[in-house]
């Protein structure tokens, strides 16, 4: 139990030398708080579970680049990337208004869809058929977790538990499987539902 009672600072250290595991207790320890941070702001579960993805793998990237240097400041960074990507996204949807569907995923409000609700019903169905197509293609990996996280509503630490590696792992496949899904996305002329798949 004693790993548990490293300090944040500790745990960076272990991670930056190679320590996929202190990085997965570092997640465990602060998602809480970066979760409620978000959520107080976009004032949505979901969106607000896909911003605290977002948030550990902007810290990755940044550990990995080894631009951090907020010593001894790892939890007040971390909620102060939450606050911006929450209020970044926050003034996205206020810009650009969305129709809730269901299955939970979101379109931008269309008169000819609003108009015309057969129609868009249509739509709707023929493109999540193309979706469902392309992530067949995904590699196996990256195809695994995507549909775990967004089909199956499964925590990262449950994707983690499942497929036998860390957290940090887990969350590396999903941002790649998003990045392929959306280049693949563009190439078919889908639009892409950043609000759904954020990037």
């Amino acid at each position: 139990m004693k790993d548990f009672q490293l300090s944040d600072s500790k745990l960076l250290s272990l991670y930056v030398n190679g320590d996929d595991e202190a990085f997965a207790q570092l997640v465990e320890r602060h998602k809480s708080r970066v979760f409620t941070t978000i959520l107080l702001i976009v004032k949505d579960r979901c969106i607000a579970e896909d911003l605290t993805q977002d948030v550990f793998v902007k810290a990755v990237k940044t550990l990995r680049e080894n631009r951090y240097n907020e010593e001894g400041k790892f939890l007040p960074w971390l909620l102060r990337i939450s606050h911006n990507l929450a209020v970044d996204h926050f003034r996205k949807v206020k810009r650009n208004p969305v129709y809730t569907a269901e299955e939970n995923s979101t379109i931008q409000n269309s008169i000819s869809f609003s108009e015309n609700p057969v129609e868009f019903e249509n739509i709707q169905k023929e493109t999540k058929k193309k979706l469902r197509e392309l992530i067949r293609t995904l590699p196996q990996a990256q195809k695994e977790v995507l549909i775990m996280r967004h089909f199956a509503n499964m925590s990262f630490k449950e994707i983690a538990d499942s497929t036998g590696v860390s957290i940090n792992t887990a969350l590396g496949r999903m941002r790649y499987a998003l990045l392929n899904l959306r280049k693949k996305m563009e190439q078919s002329n889908i639009a892409y539902d950043e609000n759904y798949y954020p990037k």
